[in-house]
C-alpha cells in the first residue's frame, strides 16, 4: 500500500490515472493531454505508476499502451473505509442517542 500512497501523492499521476481508468491510451496520447509538462516526465510518472502496480502497460511495437489496474486500489479502499464505516456508526449511535 506504501507504493500506492507514494505513487498518488502526485495530482498528475492522479490526473493519468483517471485517463486509463475506462480505456487503454498510449504513452503518446497521454503525453498529448499534459501540454505543459515535457513527454519524459510523463513517462516517468507511468513508470511511478506501473511500479506501484496502478497500471499495467502493453507494448505493440514501439508503443506502449496503459490501462488502469483498479484492484491494485482494493487495499488502500479498505484502509480508507475503515476510517468511514468507523464515523458512520459513530454517526449512527449519535443519532439513535438523540431519538431517545
Amino acid at each position: 500500500m506504501q507504493a500506492v500512497l507514494e505513487a498518488l501523492v502526485e495530482p498528475r499521476r492522479r490526473e493519468i490515472l483517471r485517463l486509463v481508468r475506462d480505456s487503454e491510451l498510449t504513452a503518446g496520447a497521454i503525453a498529448g493531454r499534459f501540454p505543459d509538462v515535457a513527454r519524459p516526465t510523463v513517462s516517468q510518472h507511468l513508470r511511478v505508476l506501473r511500479g506501484a502496480g496502478l497500471v499495467v502497460e502493453r507494448r505493440e511495437g514501439t508503443r506502449r499502451f496503459y490501462r488502469a489496474r483498479p484492484d491494485a486500489l482494493e487495499e488502500l479502499h479498505a484502509f480508507v473505509a475503515e476510517f468511514w464505516d468507523a464515523r458512520l456508526a459513530a454517526l449512527k449511535q449519535a443519532l439513535d442517542e438523540e431519538e431517545t
